[in-house]
């Protein structure tokens, strides 16, 4: 583990002016820390990671700025670089204050859950304005698909099973066609309430763009049904109808929202048993949490939305 005085020493925008303090939640790879001025007051977010990993970082750097173009509420991107002496890359991005939505919104009125639902599911449009810069890239449809036959393949060999996973394999299959001619859009790709900030009742911004993808927008509400929707369904709702203003979304974004669900469930089966092994059970409650939300998969529209 890198010692937080070295990396100060190591980056001159730091060195000497702030305090670090090691953020130990989530899942990703990255060493990420907050960054303090010595009043005590939070600045930046600093992230480490290994220096194999410094082109698709750089990348990531780019994204953040097409992002901050596109005027966005979420961290912007102020300085990166590489550290050979301690063998790892770094970027610096803005600090957004509030707490996490995951923790605020519970404390709140459903009007007020709502409305910041809203709030993220127009920001969430915003960023789906941004189009993939790389014309060279597989489409959509392609890509998926070869990602679902790889989880398909980990999944049959895991040794874990989904309840009733014959008619969730099938329903999988009898939609699969559904991608066709779909965008290659921007997605933040794990939107949902543990990444979004709120301060004094009002969503703040966006955090942890790290894995970004480019690809079908309605591929972002996934995370609605299987992580958000625990917390706060009118935030759910009001993501969904801030983004498609106040219209009802209509059927082919409930096939296309289901279809991504489906194979959520099957790649998180494999992706626990990999990250962490050990919230086997709770995943596994939160896919018979779904399944039960669509009558595996007989309703395509949750349950959740209609209440």
């Amino acid at each position: 583990m890198i010692e937080a005085g070295r990396l100060l020493e190591g980056i001159p925008m730091l060195r000497n002016r702030y305090i670090l303090e090691r953020i130990q939640k989530g899942y990703s790879s990255d060493g990420k820390f907050i960054v303090y001025d010595h009043e005590g007051s939070p600045q930046y977010i600093l992230r480490t990671y290994s220096m194999e990993q410094e082109q698709e970082k750089a990348k990531e750097f780019r994204m953040l700025q097409l992002v901050e173009e596109q005027g966005v509420r979420g961290t912007r991107p102020i300085e990166s670089g590489v550290l050979p002496d301690q063998g790892v890359g770094y970027m610096i991005v803005s600090y957004i204050e509030g707490e996490e939505a995951s923790d605020v919104l519970p404390l709140l009125s459903e009007k007020e859950q709502y409305d910041i639902g809203v709030q993220a599911g127009l920001e969430l449009r915003n960023m789906h304005q941004i189009h993939c810069p790389d014309d060279d890239m597989k489409t959509w449809q392609e890509r998926m698909m070869a990602k679902h036959a790889r989880y398909r393949a980990e999944y049959a060999a895991c040794g874990v099973s989904i309840a009733e996973e014959e008619r969730l394999l099938s329903f999988i299959d009898g939609n699969l066609h559904l991608m066709e001619n779909r965008p290659n859009l921007f997605q933040h790709d794990d939107y949902h309430v543990g990444n979004l900030i709120v301060k004094d009742g009002t969503f703040s911004g966006v955090i942890d763009f790290n894995r970004y993808d480019w690809g079908d927008p309605v591929h972002e509400f996934l995370k609605a049904g299987m992580f958000s929707a625990e917390v706060s369904v009118p935030f759910c709702v009001g993501q969904i109808q801030g983004y498609y203003d106040f219209r009802e979304p209509g059927d082919k974004f409930w096939q296309l929202y289901s279809l991504y669900l489906a194979m959520t469930l099957v790649s998180s089966v494999v992706w626990i048993l990999k990250v962490r092994p050990q919230e086997l059970d709770s995943m596994m409650g939160k896919i018979h949490k779904v399944l039960d939300d669509h009558d595996n998969f007989e309703r395509i529209v949750p349950k959740w939305y209609r209440k």
